[in-house]
């Protein structure tokens, strides 16, 4: 008998993240959108329940499992903080063709690692995570909670990323020259990262290089 679960979040991403829930061996039960306006219709073939606040005010959550499929790191750390917190539970997603070393260690909580990533010894992804596909976590790295890396990602080893960052595509962090990525740091995509990024800071370029904060965002 498959495992049920409910997948919050109508947009781009969703099918995205139902395609993984769907791989790993669960069933979707139906969706739930940020407000009731799209109630009752079809995505992708599952039926939208209600919204966020009819989940919340339902007798649903509790013994539950549920799929966060918004990108937004906040937005989908409160979700998930919320959902706990009533009883329900946000299981980690891991494809099967994702290699993770037997010496890693990766959060029970609502992880996301996507197809043909490597998570290698000593590494630690935190909760509420998302890794795209063709990631590489070099051995001896943290990546923190709330994070997002997307697809084709290199952080060399050594390297603490901490939480509520966001990696773009094919960013690279080298070995043993970068020791912090620092929290709600945004980092844009190619960028070749050669030294520690400050807290709060938007770099981009080969190297990179401060072009902006993420305080007013």
């Amino acid at each position: 008998m498959k495992r049920t679960i409910y997948a919050l979040g109508i947009g781009h991403n969703s099918p995205v993240l139902i395609d993984l829930a769907l791989t790993c061996g669960y069933e979707i039960a139906g969706l739930y959108h940020y407000n009731d306006l799209r109630t009752n219709e079809l995505d992708h073939d599952y039926k939208i329940l209600g919204s966020f606040d009819d989940l919340f005010k339902s007798n649903r959550i509790t013994g539950n499992s549920f799929l966060l499929t918004m990108g937004d790191n906040k937005i989908r750390t409160s979700l998930c903080e919320k959902i706990i917190e009533s009883g329900g539970h946000v299981p980690s997603l891991i494809h099967p063709s994702a290699i993770i070393s037997r010496f890693a260690k990766i959060s029970e909580i609502g992880v996301y690692i996507f197809p043909f990533t490597f998570v290698q010894a000593d590494s630690t992804v935190g909760s509420n995570t998302i890794l795209l596909s063709h990631i590489n976590i070099s051995h001896t790295t943290k990546i923190g909670n709330s994070c997002f890396l997307a697809g084709g990602v290199t952080i060399g080893a050594y390297t603490i990323v901490e939480d509520y960052v966001f990696i773009g595509q094919g960013a690279l962090s080298i070995s043993n020259k970068v020791e912090v990525i620092g929290h709600h740091s945004y980092i844009g995509a190619r960028s070749l990262i050669t030294h520690n990024v400050p807290a709060y800071t938007i770099v981009a370029g080969s190297p990179a290089q401060v072009i902006g904060s993420t305080k007013h965002e």
